[in-house]
């Protein structure tokens, strides 16, 4: 979860958002590159008091500044499409999670192994307590197995939200009349948030979601006693 004055990327809870933090820096410091060459010669050129009257043309670097980008911009191209089919891909889900947008909360379906489906609110401020996250925690958290294949079918039921868990890399939009299709896996155990990123109204900053990360078998004990699943 990102806290105050923290001024990098949130702590990767999934390979693919680990790829994509790596993605990230592998681009910045490119672009670090660039800049610090582009720097340096405007800072030589500003000090540099030599001219030519008979340097007309020059094919050698005219031909070097048109190639140099075209191999930085492969540089950059091949792991960026890497990641994109990656993030596309369906890795044999071991269980599918369904969500539903609604104004202005979330409603969720388990339907692998119990048909359960439950309401997602944000705890409102006055019950807000010390151990909860405002504007981030919800009455009803999604419980899901760490290390397994996840397949989440997102749709909505009114207008456009988005269903967005930034240290998983997922942001899937919820569109009324459609089904959206992503998959992910969690790294580790704990509580994952996240917040629709889709305007959608007067009370959009008021939809949190939340995950809860446990083990798989903790997580099979759970599915014996559907209601234990809704924490």
């Amino acid at each position: 979860m990102t806290t105050w004055l923290n001024m990098s990327l949130q702590d990767g809870a999934s390979p693919i958002m680990e790829q994509l933090i790596f993605f990230h820096d592998h681009t910045l410091m490119i672009m670090l590159m660039i800049i610090t060459t582009v720097m340096y010669m405007m800072t030589t050129l500003l000090w540099n008091k030599h001219t030519s009257r008979f340097m007309l043309e020059g094919q050698l670097i005219e031909t070097t500044w048109t190639i140099a980008p075209a191999i930085i911009l492969v540089f950059i191209a091949m792991p960026s499409l890497r990641l994109l089919y990656l993030m596309d891909e369906i890795h044999n889900p071991t269980m599918t999670l369904k969500a539903v947008g609604h104004q202005w909360y979330w409603s969720y379906e388990y339907s692998d192994f119990t048909k359960l489906e439950f309401d997602s609110y944000m705890i409102p401020q006055e019950e807000n307590q010390a151990s909860t996250f405002r504007l981030l925690d919800t009455d009803n958290r999604i419980v899901l197995p760490m290390n397994s294949p996840i397949r989440l079918v997102v749709t909505a039921a009114d207008v456009l939200h988005s269903w967005t868990i930034p240290s998983l890399g997922v942001k899937t939009d919820a569109t009324p009349g459609r089904l959206n299709q992503v998959s992910f896996s969690i790294n580790h155990p704990g509580i994952l948030y996240g917040q629709c990123s889709e305007i959608c109204g007067a009370n959009h900053s008021f939809m949190p979601i939340t995950i809860e990360s446990v083990s798989a078998n903790h997580f099979i004990n759970m599915s014996l006693k559907p209601k234990s699943i809704i924490s």
